[in-house]
């Protein structure tokens, strides 16, 4: 599994949490499961690998971190998205939001370009072609104007993820 897929469920699961009163931890428990793998894999390719434990626990920090700074995220989205009200932004695109932000600013291992793309790739794939310039504004204006923390030192070769497929 690549860090890329890791990251498109943390999404699925931060837009679970948006129409559920479950803790991340609740969900997490239910949702990240081989038989539940084994069951949605049949029909959606994404949750054909079960993740290992490296990959879970990418998952869980994700998952976890952006319901811990959810209010944070959130200002930081209202903020950043000129001209719209944050409860019409579609659920997909703040769950993406989210993650991207969260990435950014608490899991300093990936380069923010790469989680910026990562951003607009799924919005890509999950919304209209116009919402995906839409992250990628938000995400850069976010970048060059908030006080980030440096980036961490690159992981050492033996990571959770494939190296040969790299980021994506």
């Amino acid at each position: 599994m690549t860090r890329s897929n890791a990251r498109e469920l943390a999404v699925h699961f931060v837009f679970e949490l948006g129409f559920s009163d479950q803790a991340a931890d609740e969900l997490l428990e239910q949702a990240l499961t081989r038989p539940v793998f084994e069951t949605i894999g049949k029909e959606e390719p994404l949750y054909a690998e079960f993740p290992n434990v490296g990959q879970r626990e990418y998952i869980t920090a994700l998952v976890r971190g952006v319901e811990l700074h959810g209010p944070e995220l959130d200002g930081y989205i209202g903020k950043y998205a000129i001209g719209w009200n944050f409860s019409r932004i579609p659920r997909v695109v703040v769950a993406v939001l989210r993650v991207c932000m969260y990435e950014i600013l608490y899991m300093q291992d990936v380069p923010n370009a790469a989680a910026i793309n990562e951003a607009v790739e799924l919005t890509k794939h999950y919304e209209e072609p116009e919402l995906a310039a839409f992250v990628n504004g938000i995400l850069g204006s976010f970048v060059r104007s908030e006080p980030l923390p440096e980036p961490a030192a690159p992981l050492p070769a033996a990571d959770a993820f494939d190296p040969a497929e790299g980021e994506g």
